[in-house]
């Protein structure tokens, strides 16, 4: 405030308050927070004594911060008549209002001390103005060099002068700043007491408020609003609690107007002077103080984060009026909100140019969907999106919300697309209604899709099909849903998945496509979501229309089997999945049924492929059967199975001073997994799978079982195969009337083997050599394979000198399966060229076993190749000796006439020699003697030696031909009558006649030839 000569303040009042602000001020405040520089704006008042603050006045912008005194006197006896007399009063009444912030300005000026010549100096002035109230604050008294005039010392001068202003004015307004917060905060500690008005309260933080709005300090300013918004939501939080202030009952007050936010005014004087007077309601208060909040976030550039608290108001106040049970009529919540959201928006676009509204989509698509929700929920109330339009009662309704906005404001009636206007006209026909509905709607979803929200561009889709089932369009409804049902089977949203396919069901019903429709309600019949009896219902829908009666094959419906019936588990009997064609292979299907009621099938059938592979190639690919002989299918389809499910744990959070629950919720610990787009993927479970796909295989061979009731849950079902071959489960089918249910692809894959196999015959020895000379067991094992060992049936076998069949009484056979199921004597009949062996009756795929002994004779002397003819007329050689490592060899073949094959086979036994012979003529003087060495191979140790002397009665003859025999018998037998074991040699005389230089070479030849061994010497 300004006193003194108002004249002079006149003349300097202009360049004051132009140059004050010019030049910044550091601002350094209490409780350690940062200093700031700021700008200083005064607002300069004539000096009166009633415009003084009065005790207990809290008005913090019409508080006179500095109270300035100006004068120009340069004339003592003036100063002593009436400019001390007039300061005196002045600082008396400061004194009185207690106001301590003062300065007195002297201004000197040349043009007065022209016309005075009585003048003191100017120094003596301004000491004795000092000298007479400023005593002790001698900066209290400021002089000024004719400020008016632009010389440097007038403008030093100046310079001055402001500073000290700017200071003065800053201390001041620092300090009853402090007091002022602090009495504040005393004033917000007594809220627990009774009479504490939140009003009162409000419109004094406001002020501080206000105040920093001044300085253009808008954070600080926004920080005022924040708290009382945390205040009052706390309040509200309270009462819903049961611990209600006496206060808030003025805001429960019903609401009787609903025309939305106020955002074009920087304050809204008429809600405020209703929060003045304790009139406001709930939405006055939300109102007005949002609109605050966004003044001063424009003011910060922040307006994206306007939409994000638009939005949190929006929600929040409607929870809190039901927190506060304010009485609200229909609709009229509806239209508040959907007024707000339009009206932020378009304080946003004016605001912002194109190019960034389209990069911050994000921030405003929600208020979009807000709006064109409550858009939805007045159509529905006001009977605009039913089928037949509105009727009276609607159009009532409709007149009473229109009410309730009262006149369009001022500062919209001129924008032909205010949200007044928009609301209006929507509400005012059906066409209108709809224009604007989906208007709103595709801006959405085109909102979402673009910044890639596709799932709330479905969620925004899902409601337009809502919308057009309501008017009677399922056609257009059936896209929709089709669309949003992609995010919930590829989510594993159980509930919503269930919900959107009812919905389906009713668009294909009514659209008559019967196809999809039954798929759809097998889906719907299998859900555990919903009740019995509508899960009953959906069954009854198909078994209805398989019982009905069409011409044709291709009249039956394919649907998946998925939604039917879950396959479990397959188990082969044998557990090997090998068997021949004369056993029984069956295959036990587990099924669990997932109908409601039971249904009797006309027939189950799988279908199978033949592979052309040879017997036993299947057995790797059969991996996936476990020992047991079962394969067990996995829970779901691959697809599916991929699809991660939510993992929700349950976040409770207790007051630390007592342990009382404050809150609750429920967090997803698998959302990194959960929110990210996965469109790509589809499962068999959807309805909109290609049913064309779901045919069966053309000329597929099939397992069948007929007349099946499936009852709810579990159930066996066991088919029987026995045509050969290596098969692969293809398919399943299960026909119920003109409805097949298809299982297009069996998971792991299974294949099971049917054979056939030719008998065989085949003789081995029962010791690892065969001994030539002794008897000697063989054993005959005779694999049936398909054939039928009848009675009579008879093995022939072709008789040889060199080794003969040894035959007794007591021989018998084994019949064998996996164990041994009978035992039999053999009939063994010989003649000089056959030996007959009679075999007892035995099944298929059956192993048939008997032993015989044969004794293969020990030849003399080397054997000779003898052809003979075997039974059937072929020539072939009967036996032939080798040498193996020293050891004799016998190669014996054995002709065999089976009664299953018009040709002999031919079967292969060797023997080895058990003995060694050599033979030396030793020399001792003229006197000869022959020597034997016999050696056992089997016991390689044993040696026989036998010495001869040569004596000869007369001349010695040309050649002499020996005979070495042995008698041998086994060791477990030593009685044995065995043919003796025979060596023949012969030894011949030679000559030798050499002169000397071949002595020592025809020596040598002779030396040799008696020493070494010798089997036959010609």
């Amino acid at each position: 405030k300004s006193a003194g000569d108002q004249n002079l303040f006149t003349a300097l009042y202009g360049s004051l308050t132009q140059q004050l602000p010019r030049e910044p001020m550091e601002w350094r405040r209490s409780y350690g927070r940062a200093p700031k520089m700021i700008y200083l704006e005064a607002n300069f008042v004539q000096f009166k004594e009633e415009l003084l603050p009065k005790e207990g006045n809290k008005a913090l912008l019409t508080f006179p911060f500095l109270h300035v005194y100006w004068t120009d006197c340069c004339d003592s006896e003036v100063y002593k008549a009436s400019v001390k007399e007039d300061m005196q009063r002045w600082q008396a009444a400061l004194r009185l209002h207690g106001s301590v912030d003062w300065l007195i300005a002297v201004v000197e000026s040349d043009n007065k001390k022209k016309n005075k010549t009585n003048l003191l100096p100017r120094t003596s002035i301004v000491d004795k103005i000092r000298s007479d109230f400023c005593n002790k604050q001698s900066d209290r008294c400021v002089s000024l060099c004719d400020p008016l005039k632009e010389s440097s010392r007038s403008q030093e001068s100046w310079s001055s002068f402001l500073t000290k202003l700017r200071t003065l004015l800053l201390m001041s307004f620092t300090r009853n700043l402090g007091r002022f917060e602090d009495e504040m905060r005393t004033l917000r500690e007594k809220r627990t007491e009774p009479g504490w008005s939140f009003c009162d309260y409000f419109m004094v933080q406001e002020e501080l408020a206000f105040v920093f709005e001044m300085l253009q300090q808008f954070e600080d300013a926004l920080v005022q609003y924040d708290e009382l918004d945390a205040l009052f939501t706390q309040y509200v939080l309270n009462f819903g609690a049961g611990d209600g202030a006496n206060w808030l009952g003025s805001f429960c007050q019903p609401v009787r107007s609903w025309n939305g936010l106020l955002l074009r005014r920087p304050i809204d004087m008429e809600k405020r002077d209703l929060i003045q007077r304790g009139e406001a309601s709930l939405l006055d208060l939300r109102s007005y103080l949002f609109s605050r909040q966004c003044t001063l976030l424009i003011f910060l550039q922040r307006p994206w984060e306007v939409t994000a608290r638009a939005l949190e108001l929006l929600h929040n106040c409607v929870q809190e009026l039901r927190l506060l049970e304010v009485s609200v009529v229909s609709g009229a919540l509806d239209c508040w909100v959907f007024l707000s959201c339009l009206e932020v928006l378009h304080r946003i676009e004016g605001c912002c140019d194109r190019s960034q509204l389209e990069a911050n989509t994000s921030h405003t698509v929600g208020l979009w969907t807000y709006a064109t929700e409550k858009l939805r929920c007045l159509g529905d109330l006001c009977g605009l999106v039913s089928e037949n339009g509105p009727n009276s009662e609607d159009l009532n309704k409709t007149v009473d919300l229109l009410a309730g906005l009262g006149a369009e404001r001022p500062e919209t009636v001129n924008s032909p697309q205010s949200p007044y206007k928009k609301l209006k006209e929507a509400l005012s026909s059906v066409e209108a209604f709809e224009k604007h509905y989906l208007e709103l709607s595709h801006a959405a979803m085109e909102m979402y899709k673009a910044i890639g929200r596709l799932r709330s561009a479905r969620l925004v889709g899902k409601s337009l099909a809502e919308f057009y089932m309501r008017k009677g369009d399922p056609r257009s409804a059936e896209n929709f849903l089709l669309d949003s049902l992609k995010s919930y089977v590829s989510e594993s949203w159980s509930l919503p998945l269930t919900h959107t396919r009812k919905q389906i069901a009713e668009c294909q019903k009514q659209l008559q496509k019967m196809d999809e429709y039954l798929q759809t309600s097998a889906l719907l019949a299998s859900d555990t979501n919903l009740s019995d009896d509508e899960r009953r219902h959906f069954c009854q829908e198909i078994l209805t229309f398989a019982s009905q009666t069409a011409e044709g094959k291709d009249a039956r419906v394919a649907l998946s089997m998925s939604s039917f019936t879950r396959l479990q588990e397959l188990r082969f009997r044998p557990s090997s999945a090998l068997v021949h064609v004369s056993a029984a292979l069956q295959l036990e299907l587990r099924l669990c049924s997932l109908m409601p009621v039971p249904v009797t099938l006309e027939q189950i059938s799988a279908s199978i492929h033949f592979t052309q592979e040879q017997p036993g190639s299947t057995a790797q690919k059969r991996a996936a059967q476990n020992p047991d002989g079962t394969v067990t299918f996995p829970a779901a389809s691959p697809a599916s199975a991929s699809a991660s499910a939510l993992e929700l744990c349950e976040i409770l959070e207790h007051s630390p001073s007592d342990n009382v629950l404050s809150s609750a919720g429920v967090a997803c610990r698998n959302m990194h997994l959960l929110m990210r787009q996965n469109d790509s993927a589809t499962s068999l479970d959807t309805p909109n799978t290609a049913l064309t796909a779901l045919t069966l295989e053309d000329g597929a061979q099939m397992l069948r079982a007929s007349d099946v009731t499936l009852l709810p849950g579990n159930n066996s079902i066991v088919f029987t195969s026995q045509k050969p071959g290596v098969y692969t489960l293809r398919q399943l089918c299960a026909t119920l009337g003109q409805v097949q249910f298809i299982l297009p692809h069996l998971y792991p894959v299974v294949q099971y083997e049917v054979y056939s196999q030719e008998p065989q015959l085949s003789i081995q020895p029962l010791t690892e050599h065969l001994l030539a000379g002794l008897p000697q067991q063989v054993k005959f094992t005779i694999l049936t394979g398909h054939y039928s060992v009848k009675k009579g049936d008879a093995l022939q076998l072709s008789n040889t000198d060199s080794m003969p069949v040894l035959h007794s009484s007591t021989c018998s056979a084994r019949i064998l399966s996996s164990s041994l199921l009978a035992e039999s004597a053999l009939s063994i009949q010989s003649s000089e060229k056959v030996t007959s062996i009679s075999l007892p009756v035995t099944p298929p795929y059956h192993t048939l076993e008997f032993l015989l002994e044969v004794l293969c004779h020990i030849p003399s002397c080397p054997a000779r190749m003898e052809s003979e003819r075997l039974t059937n007329g072929q020539i072939s050689r009967r036996s032939r000796t080798r040498f193996n490592s020293g050891m004799t060899l016998i190669d014996q073949k054995v002709s065999v006439d089976c009664p299953w094959s018009i040709y002999s086979t031919l079967v292969s036994l060797t023997f080895h020699v058990p003995f060694k012979v050599k033979h030396s003529l030793l020399s001792a003087g003229r006197r000869k003697f022959i020597q034997v060495c016999l050696q056992n191979l089997v016991f390689r140790q044993q040696c026989v030696f036998s010495v001869w002397e040569l004596r000869w009665s007369s001349v010695s003859p040309v050649s002499l031909h020996c005979v070495f025999s042995a008698a041998f018998a086994p060791a477990d037998a030593p009685d044995a009558a065995l043919k003796p074991y025979t060596y023949d040699f012969t030894l011949e005389r030679v000559s030798v006649s050499a002169d000397g230089s071949d002595l020592s070479r025809v020596c040598v030849a002779a030396f040799h030839l008696s020493l070494c061994d010798i089997y036959c010497l010609r």
